[in-house]
């Protein structure tokens, strides 16, 4: 079940239709979404209202420390000990907001791209971000959020996660389109990119762990950790499911295309002295040299 509503499902398909691919992602706006940017970060309108402030990559700087954690829902979240984690240090994507004010008391932001998780767990993301939270928030995520409840996002700090090949307000862009840009990363055969202007457009890499991954490492000292990114166990239920409310998810066939991007990104991270850490020991990252720190680990007693 993809949990989208089927109003949804005939726009997507219309405006491809009408519009054509360079254009189809024009379905994530419509109707209503208008994003109007300046150089404090911009405004959020719906249906001609505004509803929600848009923050610059700054904000999410001034929060962070040394290190900053990408916390997913993946299984082996169940057997981590998170009680030593910093405060304020962690970005909490999609069901990981479960996480916070539990496991994880503050966290340093939240990361969302999907807007099919909306639809599904607005619920939890009622009960567990709470006001004055930095949010990373897609186009589509903010439009699907004015459509169920505008007025949530109003004491929401919003970060816009822009796809770099799909733009707001713009056509799909070509390789040769991306190459011109002087803040675009591209690997040779131009299979993952890497954005270091994430207030100008980030890569969107079959998770949104590559998004968050970007605006984390333009902030980043020392160190970024992955807990929860397993993605080789992507089938089984996520940390907070059961084998009977298992939702879709897409990111055991994206393996290659995900893995190809945190790959590049380590590169550049390389370049910049900042090392990433992977935290869970059975996550496909282990195939690819990143290697497993255990300091999450729940020890055994005694």
């Amino acid at each position: 079940m993809t949990h989208r509503p089927w109003h949804r499902s005939l726009i997507k398909s219309g405006v491809r239709v009408f519009l054509g691919g360079s254009l189809a992602h024009v379905q994530d706006w419509f109707p209503g979404l208008t994003i109007v940017r300046n150089q404090s970060g911009g405004d959020v309108f719906y249906r001609g209202a505004k509803v929600a402030d848009l923050a610059r990559m700054d904000r999410l700087c001034e929060r962070s420390g040394e290190t900053i954690y990408i916390v997913g829902s993946g299984p082996s979240i169940r057997d981590c000990d998170l009680s030593s984690m910093e405060a304020g240090s962690a970005i909490l994507l999609n069901g990981a907001i479960r996480l916070a004010g539990e496991r994880i008391g503050e966290p340093l932001a939240i990361a969302i791209e999907d807007e099919r998780f909306v639809w599904r767990h607005i619920d939890t993301m009622r009960a567990k971000i709470a006001p004055g939270s930095l949010c990373l928030f897609s186009v589509a995520v903010l439009r699907a959020l004015c459509e169920v409840d505008r007025n949530w996002l109003a004491d929401k700090a919003i970060i816009l996660i822009d796809d770099i090949r799909k733009p707001y307000g713009a056509r799909r862009r070509s390789l040769d389109d991306l190459r011109k840009l002087q803040y675009v990363r591209l690997d040779a055969a131009g299979l993952a990119g890497f954005s270091l202007s994430p207030d100008q457009g980030v890569f969107v890499g079959g998770s949104v762990a590559v998004s968050a991954l970007q605006f984390a490492l333009y902030c980043a000292q020392r160190t970024i950790g992955f807990l929860g990114i397993d993605i080789s166990n992507a089938r089984e239920p996520r940390f907070y499911e059961t084998t009977q409310d298992t939702a879709f998810s897409g990111i055991a066939q994206a393996e290659g295309r995900i893995v190809k991007h945190l790959v590049f990104a380590r590169k550049i991270a390389g370049e910049r002295g900042v090392s990433l850490v992977n935290h869970s020991p059975v996550s496909a990252l282990l195939k690819y040299d990143f290697s497993y720190d255990d300091r999450f680990a729940i020890k055994p007693k005694g």
